[in-house]
């Protein structure tokens, strides 16, 4: 689509709708390949396995998460298809046109906090291989900077110098790269559990891991209720959903090259219910079989590499899961960020740019690591940003304005979404009301039931998606009244 009049403070040609439209069900499909299939998403499935005290308890919560994060993605990948703009433009339909760079930032932010996560997780499967090393190992032990090890900085460089590479031209290297990224770990994670359950001399879906071990490591995740018990699976199943939070606002960046809703939803059925519930099948089994092996809960699939026999597996299974880590963080982590900060200085700064700026903040955090600790927690703390955001959005789309935008006004300074001066004075109220009660009041105050955190993005997006709703519907009615007198 060709933008008339389109304003150079609001577009350029990676912001303006998408042309080429190539991304058929396969690549639909490896985007959540890409974004699940990491060291970071074996972890949480393998931490949320704890909680739910048994296999069949693990399948029901994240099968009832995996239907709702389905749903969700078709409502936020429609509005991608319809309109083929990338999030921080469609954002502009809600927050104004100015308006939109606050939720494009936030998005953004996240993201340098996801990407500097995932870059530390496929490091550290390459130190975990390393270190079989005696050499390795004695460097590793002796050498410290940054507030990590010396090989730990020098893997994690590395790893964060790679990834710039495959963005060099673009999306279409993007599908591209996830299109064999994604499936190969699937080949690891196979041979990982194969081999495991090989080792322990039996294929279990039932646990044998004690009570007093699971009650140990879930201690300090947040999450109520003793392992097995239905508040946990309620909230097992929340997290689940929660930890795709940040895609729930930017799948439309993937969703516009989808050349209809049909091939998105043949590529979401297969990539989130199907491959979700798999991929956390394979996880469980692992995690059973690597403490009848080890005697000890291995969360983190490069720990159990390490332990290893044979060094070309090891080798095998750190590589192939870095490469991986490396697949969700070029989808989730830097094509937001690249779009994102490209919204907010659309004449200086395009996709390349905005991915290169994401990735520099990730580097500047690595010293600090606020990702180190509880998956849990880090899930809810990162995704209750969002929800209010997510909410306000969705609730203007589909209850305000029945899933119909106009695309060029997106880009216009004086068309219908200048709303107050290129600000949503409405929306940033809803958003900031849900985002009081969604991050502000349970992580920094005692005021909220201990649970609430839990489920802090379900609260930002009812609250601030109902306030939106009503805030817009009396203007939008003011505005009829004034026009009738």
């Amino acid at each position: 689509m060709t933008i008339q009049g389109a304003s150079p403070d609001l577009y350029n040609e990676d912001l303006a709708p998408a042309k080429v439209r190539n991304w058929g069900p396969f690549s639909i499909f490896n985007v959540w390949t890409s974004d699940v299939h990491s060291l970071w998403g074996y972890y949480l499935a393998a931490s949320l396995f704890l909680f739910c005290g048994g296999f069949v308890n693990f399948i029901i919560a994240i099968g009832i998460g995996s239907m709702i994060i389905y749903v969700l993605m078709n409502m936020v990948g429609y509005a991608g298809v319809k309109t083929g703009v990338p999030y921080p433009v469609l954002a502009r339909a809600s927050f104004g046109i100015w308006g939109a760079n606050i939720p494009a930032l936030v998005r953004a932010i996240v993201a340098c906090f996801w990407y500097g996560a995932q870059t530390a997780a496929a490091s550290g499967a390459i130190v975990a291989l390393l270190i079989r090393s005696q050499w390795f190992a004695d460097f590793n032990q002796n050498t410290h900077f940054l507030g990590h090890t010396g090989l730990e900085v020098i893997c994690f460089a590395v790893v964060w110098a790679l990834q710039l590479l495959i963005i060099q031209k673009g999306m279409e290297t993007v599908r591209r790269f996830q299109d064999w990224a994604g499936p190969a770990v699937w080949v690891m994670m196979l041979i990982l559990a194969i081999y495991l359950c090989v080792k322990s001399g039996t294929f279990a879906f039932t646990s044998d891991i004690p009570m007093d071990v699971l009650l140990e490591k879930t201690k300090d995740a947040g999450v109520p209720g003793t392992p097995g018990s239905w508040t946990s699976l309620f909230a097992v199943a929340a997290i689940w959903v929660t930890y795709f939070s940040a895609l729930y606002l930017n799948f439309c960046d993937f969703a516009r090259y989808a050349p209809d809703k049909a091939s998105l939803r043949k590529g979401n059925i297969w990539g989130l219910p199907v491959n979700l519930i798999l991929f956390s099948l394979v996880a469980g089994v692992t995690t059973i079989a690597a403490f009848d092996v080890y005697g000890e809960v291995l969360l983190h699939p490069d720990q159990i590499s390490a332990k290893f026999d044979s060094w070309f597996l090891a080798a095998l299974a750190a590589l192939t899961f870095a490469v991986a880590t490396l697949g969700i963080n070029v989808v989730a982590n830097f094509v937001s960020p690249a779009f994102d900060f490209s919204n907010v200085f659309p004449r200086q700064i395009d996709f390349k740019k905005g991915g290169y700026i994401a990735a520099l903040i990730a580097l500047v955090l690595y010293p600090f690591a606020p990702w180190e600790g509880s998956a849990a927690s880090f899930v809810n703390i990162i995704g209750a940003t969002m929800g209010p955001i997510f909410g306000v959005m969705m609730v203007d789309y589909y209850l305000i304005r029945k899933g119909e935008v106009d695309v060029e006004a997106l880009y216009r300074e004086d068309g219908e979404f200048r709303f107050q001066n290129g600000w949503h004075v409405n929306a940033f109220i809803a958003a900031g009301i849900g985002a009081i009660f969604s991050s502000l009041l349970p992580n920094f105050t005692n005021w909220l039931p201990s649970w609430w955190g839990v489920y802090g993005w379900f609260f930002g997006v009812a609250i601030a998606g109902v306030i939106y709703y009503v805030l817009r519907t009396m203007a939008l009615g003011a505005r009829a009244r004034t026009a009738k007198a």
